[in-house]
């Protein structure tokens, strides 16, 4: 599945944040159009709210932790504008309120009508992140999740399962992959 059709076209990233700013709904900001976010399952925001919570209990020294509603803007010249469901960066000099430039970990919960996207759009703009050390995808069903890591030699892939430790960067957390879906 492909994205919905943009509801505006033509704005600077800058035009986007006033907009989005004043909205009652969120949108994301792709190269010059805006795109209207669907609302999430009770499922998909348990899950993504389970690992902010293990991430929020680790967090180490300069290191913080965002949930659903931060955007991050990729460094290219057109500029994307995502809201990650989970977000951690470590850059003290990251410090806008609304907006996060140096992630060191993008966590996203894959659902039937954002899969796509987050696969494929946001898995190669993230990637343009310096400061990105690891692009998670968790399923909601079965228990897996999907770990773009960067490392000396550039992205590799992994893949967790039910009974196995992710490792997530940053915070320096290894999570048994169950501890997520304990009650989800």
């Amino acid at each position: 599945m492909t994205r919905a059709a943009p509801v505006r076209t033509g704005l600077t990233f800058d035009e986007y944040l006033r907009l989005e700013h004043n909205s009652p709904a969120r949108h994301e900001y792709v190269h010059g159009q805006m795109f209207m976010l669907a609302g999430t399952s009770s499922h998909h925001n348990r899950l993504a709210g389970r690992l902010y919570a293990r991430l929020l209990e680790a967090e180490a020294g300069t290191c913080q932790t965002f949930f659903a509603d931060i955007k991050v803007r990729t460094p290219d010249p057109g500029a994307t504008g995502y809201y990650p469901d989970v977000l951690v960066t470590c850059d003290e000099d990251d410090n806008d309120p609304y907006v996060k430039r140096k992630p060191c970990l993008i966590a996203e919960v894959l659902s039937p009508s954002t899969e796509a996207v987050e696969r494929g759009e946001k898995l190669l703009n993230y990637r343009k992140l310096e400061s990105l050390r690891a692009y998670v995808l968790l399923s909601q069903d079965p228990p897996r999740a999907e770990v773009y890591r960067r490392d000396e030699g550039g992205w590799r892939y992994e893949v967790r399962e039910s009974g196995d430790v992710l490792k997530l960067p940053c915070v320096g957390l290894e999570l048994p992959l169950n501890t997520l879906y304990d009650t989800v």
